[in-house]
């Protein structure tokens, strides 16, 4: 394991049984508040966008649009906000997807 690796690996704090009984939600609030982990996980993913070729970064919310936003930034590349149902305006294209806890939809 990287160096890089371990440090956003000690910023992600486990939650057990959240949202709901047998579901361990992955707290980055840790991770997002030490500028250094913050930058780091920025500069490895902007590379590695990059690196696939990418031209856009696209970022599901609420996380995606912390992390994606500041990557596709520091990439030079576009970011394409994918929503909850219903919470765009005009023509989208929507998906249906399983959550451990239920269902739930996106629009682009």
């Amino acid at each position: 394991m990287t160096d890089i690796q371990e440090l956003l690996l000690s910023r992600i704090r486990d939650v057990p049984d959240y949202p709901k009984p047998g579901v361990v939600f992955k707290d980055i609030t840790p991770l997002l508040a030490d500028p250094a982990a913050f930058t780091a996980l920025t500069e490895a993913l902007a590379e590695l966008s990059l690196r696939n070729g990418a031209t856009r970064v696209v970022g599901l919310e609420a996380r995606g649009f912390i992390l994606a936003a500041p990557v596709a930034v520091r990439a030079g590349l576009g970011f394409i906000p994918v929503r909850k149902a219903g919470k765009l305006p005009g023509a989208t294209l929507r998906q249906a997807y399983e959550l451990e806890y239920g269902t739930a939809e996106i629009e682009v």
